[in-house]
Order: C-alpha cells, then sequence, then structure tokens
C-alpha cells in the first residue's frame, strides 16, 4: 500500500464513520506564537477541544503534515525523522473509548481496510497514579476487540513481559497521560497501539521496553482521552465536554504495511534516494552512504513545505531551523562527493510525489527553487574553506581530543559553522568541543543586534539571536526556582543554550521527584506571567555580593561586574545577553531531569 492509498483509505474509512474531512493546516500556526511549527494534528484544534464550535461539527478527521525539531541531529538513523503525516481523527463531545478503540481495531485489522494481523497486534493503557485510577474501560474494551478476532488478551504483570496472551501493557503518566498543554487544562489517558514487525524471530516473550528498544515493537496508533481538566490547585475534575484525539503516523505505518524495517527504505523515500543516488554516483545500498542520503532526503523534503508555508532561511526562530536544514543537506552533500548545486533536482521529487496530496508545494514552486539554490549558494560559497580549516583545527586538538572553545567560535565568526555542525564533525572524528568555552568566546566578542532583523551575527548560522537570549533570561529563572523548591545548596554548574533549548547543570545529590518539577515549572512561569522588567546595573565584586548576587562557573571577575536582577525573585552577575522583560520568554517547560555527574543533575527545557 502507498502512502497516497493509505492516506485516501484512512480518511474514506472516517467519512463513513460520519466524520467531516478538513485539509491539513499549515506548518507555521496560525494563531499560536508560542510555538515555532505545528507538531501534532491536534494543534491547529486546540480552540475546538476547549469547547469552541467546530463550524463542521463533532466529528473531525484529516491528515496534518507536521515538523518536529528536537530530533534533527538524530536523523539518519532509521527511526527519525524532521517531517511526517499525522493522520487524526476527533471526537468533539460526541463518541469516546469504545467508539475510538472500536474503529482503531477495525481499521487496523479489517480486509476491507488495512488488513493487519491482529495476533501481532498489542497495546498499552493508563496504569493509574494518584489523580486518576487505572483505565479499566479500555482494558475491557481491548479484550472485547481481540475475543472477537478469536484471541486472549490478558493485561501483563507487573514485570511487563508480554507474550501471546499477555497483550495489555499498563504504563505509567509518562507514556499514557496526555497533557495539559500548560500548568492547567485538558488531559487524560491514552492507549497506544503497538505492532510486531518481525514475527519471524519467533514468539514475544519479553519486557515491553525491550522489545520497543530492539524495535521489534512498533508504535502506529495512539488514542487520547481528554476526560479531565487539571484545575490551578494541582487537582483534577471531569470535564462536560470529553474529547478523543488520536493520532496514526503514515510514515510508521506504510513501513509496516510494506515489511521494510524503516522508514527511508519504502516508497516514501526511495524515489528521492534514487535521485541522490544519480547525482552523486553512490549506492545507498553502502552503509556509509546510508546516512548522508537519509539526511539529505529528509531535510530537503521538510525546507520543501517549510518554504511551501512561507518560511525563509534567516538567523532566527524558524528560520533558523530551516536554514540549519538545508545546510546540513548541503554538507551531507560533500561527503558524498556532490561537487554541483543539486537541491533543485531533489525539490522537482519532492513535488512531484507530494503535488498531489499537498497543491501548496506545486503553487509554490518558483518560490521553494530560489529559496533553496539561494541558500546552497551562499553556504557551499565558505563551506569548502571551513572544511579545509576545520581539519586543521581537529588534527592540532588531537593531543586534548576538544576543539577549543575560541577555536570553536573562530570557524562559527570566520566561516559560518555554527557550534551543531563544528560538533557534529568533531564526533565524527571521535573528539569533542568545548562548549562552555564557545559560548563564553560568543560573550566576550559579540554583542547581540538589537536591529529590526531579530539578531543577525556575522557568518550566518548563529547559535544566539533572540531566541537565545531568552532562553538565557530562563536559566536565571530556573536557578531561583530551583533554590527555592530544593533548598539554597543548589548552585549553577554549567550551562548550554542552542537556538532550541537550554541545558542546565546544577549541585543536587538526588534526583528530583514529579511534584519538584512541577513547583519549579510553575515558580519560573508565574515569573514570566508577571512580565518583569530584567534590569542590570554595573558595580564592583563586592558591592555584588552584599546585594546577594549569585555567580557562576567560579569565573575571576573585573574591577566592575553586571548585575542582572529580576526584581527580589532572581539576581545574578552574568555576561549578555538577555531579554528586556519575562514577558518576552513565553511558556517554560522542562523536558527532561537527569544524572550529569556525581552530585549533579542536569535540566533540558524549552520555551514553547
Amino acid at each position: 500500500m502507498t502512502a497516497k492509498e493509505l492516506r485516501q483509505k484512512y480518511l474514506d474509512f472516517f467519512k463513513s464513520k460520519e466524520h467531516s474531512i478538513i485539509p491539513s493546516a499549515p506548518l507555521v500556526p496560525e494563531n499560536d506564537p508560542t510555538v515555532l511549527f505545528t507538531t501534532a494534528g491536534m494543534h491547529p484544534l486546540v480552540p475546538f477541544l476547549m469547547g469552541e464550535k467546530h463550524p463542521l461539527g463533532k466529528r473531525i478527521a484529516n491528515v496534518q503534515k507536521c515538523v518536529r525539531t528536537g530530533d534533527i541531529d538524530d536523523v539518519g538513523d532509521n527511526r527519525h525523522l524532521t517531517f511526517f503525516e499525522m493522520m487524526g481523527n476527533w471526537s468533539l463531545g460526541d463518541y469516546f473509548k469504545r467508539e475510538a478503540i472500536e474503529w482503531s481495531f477495525e481499521f487496523i485489522t479489517s480486509e476491507k481496510w488495512l488488513g493487519l494481523d491482529p495476533r501481532r497486534l498489542y497495546v498499552t493503557v493508563f496504569e493509574g497514579d494518584d489523580n486518576s485510577p487505572r483505565d479499566e474501560e479500555s482494558v475491557r474494551i481491548w479484550q472485547d476487540q481481540f475475543r472477537k478476532a478469536g484471541i486472549e488478551a490478558e493485561v501483563t504483570d507487573d514485570d511487563k513481559k508480554v507474550g501471546e496472551t499477555k497483550r495489555i501493557v499498563p504504563l505509567g503518566a509518562d507514556d499514557n497521560w496526555w497533557g495539559p498543554a500548560g500548568e492547567t487544562g485538558p488531559c487524560g489517558p491514552c492507549t497506544e497501539m503497538f505492532y510486531d514487525v518481525s514475527p519471524e524471530n519467533g514468539s514475544l516473550d519479553d519486557n515491553f521496553e525491550n522489545l520497543l528498544d530492539s524495535f521489534r515493537l512498533l508504535e502506529i496508533w495512539n488514542d487520547v482521552f481528554m476526560e479531565f481538566n487539571k484545575k490551578s490547585d494541582g487537582t483534577f475534575e471531569r470535564m462536560k465536554q470529553q474529547n478523543v484525539d488520536t493520532g496514526m503516523g503514515l510514515e510508521r505505518t506504510v513501513v509496516v504495511m510494506s515489511g521494510k524495517d524503516n522508514v527511508f527504505d519504502t516508497e516514501i523515500f526511495q524515489p528521492i534516494i534514487r535521485k541522490i543516488e544519480e547525482i552523486s554516483a553512490r549506492d545507498y545500498g553502502s552503509p556509509e552512504n546510508q546516512r548522508p542520503m537519509r539526511i539529505i532526503a529528509d531535510h530537503l523534503k521538510a525546507a520543501v513545505f517549510m518554504i511551501a508555508d512561507g518560511v525563509r532561511p534567516s538567523n532566527v526562530e524558524r528560520g533558523y531551523i530551516l536554514r540549519r536544514l538545508i545546510r546540513r543537506a548541503v554538507r551531507q552533500g560533500k561527503i558524498l562527493g556532490i561537487e554541483k548545486e543539486f537541491s533543485r533536482d531533489i525539490v522537482q521529487v519532492v513535488i512531484d510525489e507530494y503535488g498531489e496530496s499537498y497543491p501548496e508545494l506545486t503553487g509554490n514552486k518558483d518560490k521553494i527553487f530560489e529559496e533553496l539554490e539561494l541558500e546552497e549558494t551562499r553556504f557551499k560559497q565558505t563551506l569548502e574553506k571551513g572544511l579545509k580549516k576545520i581539519k586543521e583545527v581537529i588534527a592540532e586538538s588531537r593531543k586534548t581530543e576538544k576543539i577549543s572553545g575560541s577555536e570553536a567560535f573562530g570557524l562559527f565568526s570566520t566561516y559560518g559553522f555554527p557550534l551543531e555542525l563544528t560538533r557534529e564533525i568533531a564526533k565524527e572524528h571521535e573528539i569533542g568541543v568545548d562548549e562552555d568555552g564557545f559560548h563564553e568566546a560568543f560573550k566576550k566578542h559579540q554583542e547581540l543586534s538589537r536591529t529590526a532583523s531579530g539578531g543577525m551575527f556575522k557568518g550566518g548560522l548563529a547559535d544566539a539571536g533572540e531566541k537565545s537570549a531568552q532562553l538565557h533570561t530562563a536559566t536565571h529563572l530556573l536557578l531561583a526556582a530551583l533554590r527555592k523548591v530544593l533548598g539554597e545548596h543548589v548552585l549553577q554548574k554549567g550551562s548550554n543554550i542552542t537556538a532550541e533549548r537550554l541545558r542546565f547543570d546544577f549541585s543536587q545529590d538526588k534526583k528530583m521527584t514529579p511534584e519538584e518539577i512541577s513547583e519549579v515549572e510553575e515558580l519560573v512561569n508565574e515569573a514570566i506571567l508577571k512580565d518583569i522588567p530584567v534590569k542590570c546595573a554595573e558595580m564592583t565584586l563586592e558591592e555584588a555580593q552584599k546585594a546577594g548576587a549569585m555567580g557562576v562557573f567560579g569565573e575571576k571577575y573585573g574591577d566592575k561586574v553586571k548585575v542582572y536582577s529580576i526584581l527580589d525573585f532572581s539576581r545574578e552577575i552574568c555576561g549578555g545577553p538577555h531579554a528586556a522583560s519575562t514577558g518576552e520568554l513565553g511558556k517554560f517547560r522542562i523536558k527532561k531531569e537527569e544524572a550529569s555527574s556525581a552530585g549533579v543533575r542536569r535540566i533540558k527545557a524549552v520555551l514553547e
């Protein structure tokens, strides 16, 4: 089954279940400045999930184009993509768990639709916690569906070991609870469907997580049941309008339907990869060629869709992501020995493959060609010189096994190599990069440009700009919140900021609890909502210490220091750049809390 056939079958199925079919929303969110791209099918429908009436009724379905940028560095393996399509159906206060699960099972297993073997299907449900009990209703409905297919489906034991009859796996909130998107709002349990993609390797008899990690089980569908509203006091109440929000990844489903083990080997990507083979005179079947060809195919395909929806290469926000994708693709072309400009050839294949389903590609064809070719030409002019220089830097860095911060900054300022690219090339040569040193060099040699362009820096892709200034300011709020929640023993031990996220290391000898993480997020977001001015004052180090200012990294300060204050919430000795006020930051969210080293924990967080 081709991607085109799958899209149509999905929409036809839900049309038969009285759903109105709506077109994909643009990749650039139309009324939401807090996120860069549309990341899921439900994103454009949030107002209707919150109770606003949809003009087409209570049952909606579509295929939504999406972009996620958190995994760009991982693209090239057999699972990560930047651009993908999400098939989704929604009940806006109409049907609920039984219909959603029954229809999921019917579409997956019925010979009229996908006709997949129900004996290769396994599901997860919410196992319950202090806020909500185990989702027994979904368990019963799944057992009914399997029973109709002549299959006994029991719930796994505490060991989560999956087997012939152990098909229903209860998992915690991290896996099977959706939302809310903010501190308050709609949320609820979800049930996910997984398919055994390698039955030839014998019967399943292993822990569920192991089966996921080994790619034996592949997630193909998720049904979210928004039945609760989280209130500001942290309690949950059942909502009057209970919604269903589902998502079925088109690319993953094509993998399952084709019997392949990754999306790049399916008809979704093979036409693009064959064109790359033709341009490079290299064979995709050779292992050393697979990663660069996959990166080129993924990145340029994503770039085509971004430009069609109005994104232009630049140094900030969406434009920064687009520029990064194009430049990574150009560099991978260099690795494959492609000397000529090649983006136009790839663009044509993407438009040929997707133009019928997404007519905006054909309508913006000339604009797409123009933007991609211009960016490719710009980068190729500096890439050759930069690659020669980085080889010299790597050779000189062998003794320390790390590129110094000043060398990394020199590659950026002179050759337009963003830190991510230097990091990537260094990793290929099995050496590291002094990223803290890079940021220190950046602070010393560059001042944030407050121009109408939003922050342009010499050399192209900046690892700073307006977004980084906001994230830098967020680290001040984060440190202050951590000290309030965990205690005054918490000190900053390191910080790394990209255009997408902040990474913050701090002194703490034990893992934070979910409640502590939630409290820290809440404190930071409260400070953001208050739109507090960020004030800077120059004073002596002694005056700063008397004023209670925090100092980080054990820096050797000069006679005068800059102290940035956010009312009484935060006061730190620091260099720039910073936001003018906390209200510029958007929504703060902690994505991960983990160990960094002995006695040091690490937080990764984003502004949405």
